[in-house]
């Protein structure tokens, strides 16, 4: 493997030049410069890691706080994980990961200057870590949108859009009763910002649609999701439609439709919100696809940006089309 001392015997220059090349900390005269950059591609020379950031003031590595709470869906917090590691990867860069809840993670990766910058997931409405994140001095996206961003760039779906999207749809169809079953309590009582916020935008929509609705949130299990069942057809007799913001849930929903002898439509209208598309779901499901592709893309982008001197904040919300695979239909009757 060349060194560096190989580079500058080949370039015939002193190490320190070679030194001063790679950093740019000093004027170098560009045939020189010229010499350098040839030695180096063609001896194949990659500067140490460490050596690269202590010249740089860079270490080539962010950040991504993803903390595997007990109510969050593990297989959607991978999909981000690729996503971001995959778009990372094309811009040269490592990804830590971050999959504890405190706050330590943040100031200790931060105050050792460990990355260049922080991607935060699983935004809570009045999440105590922006108030901690507006303090460090590294820059930081967040995937999720908080009450008060506090001056923090943020991206995610257009959580409140998608549920106007999806309450038309069926009251197009003419559903008058429409029951939304949510993710788990936990994530509710924890005030998670894409919980309450598809939450609010399906009870706005239906309201403005005037249509009778009801929100129920929905442990994933079989007998989760037999509760919350039992709970909307309590408070929204004669309910046919149910919009599902909870993919864990879809298997026992299905099931226990099945064995209740309901049909999808003919019974039953159900319309999804989620990070698989419809046709990779237990069975083909009108859908909502959460673009999680393209949210991690745009997260790490973003945070590139802001890494090479970006200081404007904004917030981006991505979208999505309706997909309609014949899990809706006119209500019977």
């Amino acid at each position: 493997m060349a060194t560096i001392v190989d580079v500058a015997a080949a370039a015939g220059v002193s190490t320190s030049t070679v030194s001063y090349v790679l950093s740019g900390k000093r004027t170098i005269s560009p045939a020189t410069r010229s010499r350098v950059h040839r030695a180096i591609a063609e001896l194949g020379y990659r500067p140490h890691a460490g050596a690269r950031a202590l010249a740089s003031n860079r270490t080539d590595v962010i950040g991504l706080v993803a903390p595997l709470r007990e109510d969050v869906d593990v297989n959607v917090i991978m999909q981000f994980v690729r996503s971001v590691t995959t778009t990372a990867r094309g811009h040269d860069l490592d990804v830590l990961l971050l999959t504890k809840e405190e706050d330590a993670g943040l100031r200790r990766v931060s105050a050792g200057s460990l990355v260049d910058g922080l991607l935060v997931m699983d935004i809570e409405a009045d999440d105590p870590r922006v108030e901690v994140l507006t303090g460090l001095d590294r820059p930081t996206v967040l995937i999720g949108v908080p009450r008060d961003p506090r001056g923090l760039s943020c991206v995610d779906f257009d959580f409140v859009g998608a549920a106007r999207t999806v309450v038309t749809h069926l009251s197009a169809l003419g559903h008058r009763r429409i029951a939304f079953l949510a993710s788990p309590p936990r994530a509710l009582d924890r005030h998670a910002g894409y919980a309450e916020r598809v939450r609010d935008g399906f009870l706005d929509a239906a309201r403005a649609a005037g249509v009778e609705a009801v929100h129920q949130p929905c442990e994933p299990g079989p007998a989760g999701v037999r509760r919350a069942l039992d709970a909307v057809r309590a408070g929204l007799p004669g309910v046919g439609a149910l919009v599902v913001h909870n993919e864990a849930a879809l298997p026992a929903l299905l099931a226990l439709l099945a064995e209740e002898g309901l049909s999808v439509p003919g019974d039953v209208s159900i319309v999804t919100i989620a990070a698989s598309a419809g046709d990779e779901l237990p069975r083909p499901l009108t859908s909502l696809t959460v673009p999680v592709p393209e949210i991690g893309r745009t997260a790490v982008e973003m945070l590139v940006a802001r890494i090479g001197g970006e200081r404007t904040a904004e917030t981006r919300l991505l979208g999505a089309r309706l997909e309609d695979r014949g899990s809706t239909a006119a209500p019977r009757g």
